[in-house]
């Protein structure tokens, strides 16, 4: 018979797990992220000189936050992040409810742009980005009083478990009233007025950013699916574990404990902020704890596989186990924007700017030292010929008195000027070949907006949007894709109460209890190498050749249907930028239950009334695809308004640049 893991010997394994997945962040990753940071806020590099130039170039931090924008755009371009395919015919419609809800889960239930932006910067600063998702059952206390029931209503109340009596307020016999059959006066039911708790559970996924130096996982791991160990590490307060059921005497043993506020990394995230480590507080139930969740395979009941688990621990090297459950998913999404093979922890943009932010930052140094020199030189004294005081006084104007002429020579350097800013532009240069992010990409380069052709700047901007492509693609097809998998993991197991939630501007029943999880994920992100006018050109001329059809075979045809047009006409809108492409057109479903009720419409009995009847239908129809054309023609008329708008303030920008660039060129070079 397999024997199972008695405590202490799980508890080892728990604690072997933790200190070398410590051992191996703190030794290859903590100080690279306290570099990265450093790095990104522009801190001094330390190889600073008194006296001399200590200016610090922002090669990563540009970087950065000039592929954020991007990439954000990139997969929040619209508020459907997620879209479920379904494996079957029968699950089509399924398939959509779901991809609904669960965006629905992301931008309702959750911050899901503020998500996703801390997700993907940590992964552009620390190679890694990780997030957190969980079911977080609550319970809602509440009292309530209830006045003046009589038995049947107090024995429905009664009946609700969740519900329990803690006090009577009167309990009192009602009026007598006279029994019709005998005359007899009688008393009336009794009447009860009583004071309740009530207790409702309510619970919502959660989703929640894991900051780097509180994620653990095992060094060998190349994902998360075939890690044995992975784990959070944070810093909660004896309340938050004793609200969570955990006993209050076993919890205050392990408070006080602070590894967590004088880690090294942490500490360095929080420079700015003043006494932020040893703080003891005043109240006990606020004292701090270290806390481990950990979801790692071990073989606690002996049978020779190791099965996944959830064990939660305290102490500084997990001391006490509270918590341990079989699971069934890893509850952690992590991206990386440069994939590196057999690894989970790729590369980042600080990997990939860090040494050009060096050798940017000395060649600054050098060249303001040499501006500097040369506007303010080092001066030749003779000893004892000259005041001091004025040589020092670098007053513009000012008087050096001397004895006699000659007895102060400015000592100037060579301008090097020349030299550096060659190097500086190789700098550049070699960041967007890296990177691809470049000024040009961005419309601020003046030379690339001075290009003869207008095929040289749209290649330059291509070659950018691959690089951020690349990016975009490896994050979408790794944690992204996980993190919406999990979702729906959790909607099917937890959430078994239907809902009504506001979709598409109408109030929409959803029951979770007849889903289930077996679809493929495709996140909705804009990639592609098409731009967005490009995309609206396209979709214009499908939306020409579905109108034709229509027009043409009628609305039952069997190539497009009403509600596959409609969408081309909401894609373009939402592709010109409104989101809301209600405001244009109705979704599908609102036509599809419009032309329902048309058809169940009574019917008349002569076949004069019923021809009549066809005929207004038919004429309904029509003015609805005149109302779909007008509305297609007006929403054109705005988007090529938009292009317009768009193309002179490009022409202004270019104008700006040429002038900016001219005047550079004319100002003198030392």
């Amino acid at each position: 018979m397999p024997e199972q893991m008695d405590e202490y010997q799980l508890n080892s394994i728990v604690s072997s797990e933790i200190r070398d997945s410590l051992n191996h962040f703190d030794q290859e990753f903590s100080q690279e992220r306290i570099r990265a940071m450093d790095f990104y806020l522009g801190e001094p590099m330390g190889n600073e000189v008194e006296g001399r130039s200590q200016v610090v170039s922002t090669e990563v931090s540009d970087t950065i936050e000039a592929i954020m924008p991007n990439l954000m755009r990139v997969f929040t371009a619209n508020d459907k992040y997620v879209r479920f395919n379904a494996r079957t015919a029968e699950d089509t419609e399924r398939a959509e409810q779901i991809s609904d809800y669960v965006n629905y889960v992301i931008n309702h239930d959750n911050q899901g742009y503020k998500i996703l932006y801390n997700w993907f910067k940590d992964a552009l600063m620390f190679r890694l980005g990780v997030v957190k998702y969980y079911y977080d059952e609550q319970e809602d206390v509440r009292e309530e009083e209830y006045e003046n029931l009589n038995e049947t209503e107090l024995a429905a109340l009664l009946s609700n478990p969740d519900m329990e009596v803690i006090g009577v307020i009167e309990e009192e016999a009602g009026a007598y009233a006279e029994n019709e059959e005998t005359g007899e006066m009688m008393p009336m039911d009794m009447s009860y007025s009583l004071k309740v708790r009530v207790k409702e559970s309510k619970g919502k996924i959660r989703i929640e950013n894991v900051p780097p130096e509180e994620f653990l996982v095992n060094r060998r791991a190349t994902s998360l699916e075939e890690a044995h160990f992975v784990a959070h590490r944070t810093v909660m307060t004896v309340s938050d574990l004793v609200a969570m059921g955990y006993d209050k005497d076993v919890v205050e043993k392990y408070a006080g404990s602070y590894s967590l506020d004088v880690d090294e990394e942490r500490s360095n995230r929080f420079q700015d902020l003043e006494a932020t480590t040893g703080i003891d507080a005043a109240d006990p139930a606020l004292a701090e704890v270290i806390y481990y969740e950990c979801v790692m395979k071990v073989d606690y009941d002996g049978d020779g596989i190791a099965e996944l688990r959830r064990i939660c621990a305290i102490g500084e090297g997990a001391d006490e186990i509270l918590h341990n459950e079989p699971f069934d998913h890893v509850p952690f999404a992590v991206v990386t924007p440069i994939m590196m093979p057999h690894r989970l922890i790729g590369r980042s943009i600080y990997d990939m700017t860090e040494d050009l932010q060096v050798i940017k930052s000395t060649l600054l140094r050098q060249y303001l030292d040499s501006v500097y020199t040369s506007t303010l030189p080092r001066m030749g004294i003779v000893e004892g010929q000259v005041n001091i005081d004025d040589v020092l006084d670098g007053t513009a104007g000012g008087i050096i008195r001397m004895r006699q002429q000659g007895m102060v020579q400015p000592i100037t350097g060579t301008p090097v000027g020349g030299e550096v800013r060659p190097l500086m532009d190789y700098i550049d240069n070699l960041k967007e070949q890296r990177t691809g992010m470049s000024k040009a990409s961005q419309g601020l380069d003046a030379n690339a907006l001075q290009s003869t052709t207008a095929s040289a700047i749209s290649a330059t901007v291509r070659g950018a949007q691959v690089k951020l492509e690349s990016y975009a693609r490896t994050m979408a097809e790794t944690g992204v894709k996980d993190l919406f998998r999990g979702i729906l993991h959790l909607v099917t197991k937890y959430d078994q109460k239907p809902r009504i939630i506001r979709l598409r501007n109408n109030f929409v029943p959803i029951d979770p209890r007849e889903w289930h999880s077996e679809f493929d994920v495709v996140v909705q992100v804009g990639l592609g190498t098409a731009d967005d006018e490009q995309k609206i050109a396209f979709l214009t001329q499908i939306a020409g050749k579905q109108e034709q059809i229509l027009m043409q075979l009628g609305a039952n045809n069997p190539v497009v249907t009403m509600a596959q047009y409609v969408n081309t006409l909401r894609s373009i809108a939402e592709i010109g930028g409104f989101k809301d492409a209600d405001q244009f057109f109705n979704s599908p479903e609102q036509i599809a239950m419009m032309e329902q009720q048309m058809a169940q419409q009574p019917q008349q009995g002569d076949q004069a009334a019923q021809a009549e009847m066809q005929a207004e239908i038919a004429l309904k129809r029509e003015r609805m695809m005149m109302e779909i054309e007008l509305e297609r023609e007006k929403m054109q008329m705005e988007l090529e308004l938009r292009r317009q708008e768009l193309a002179a303030e490009a022409e202004l920008r270019q104008l700006k640049a040429i002038t900016d660039a001219e005047i550079s060129t004319n100002l003198p070079r030392g």
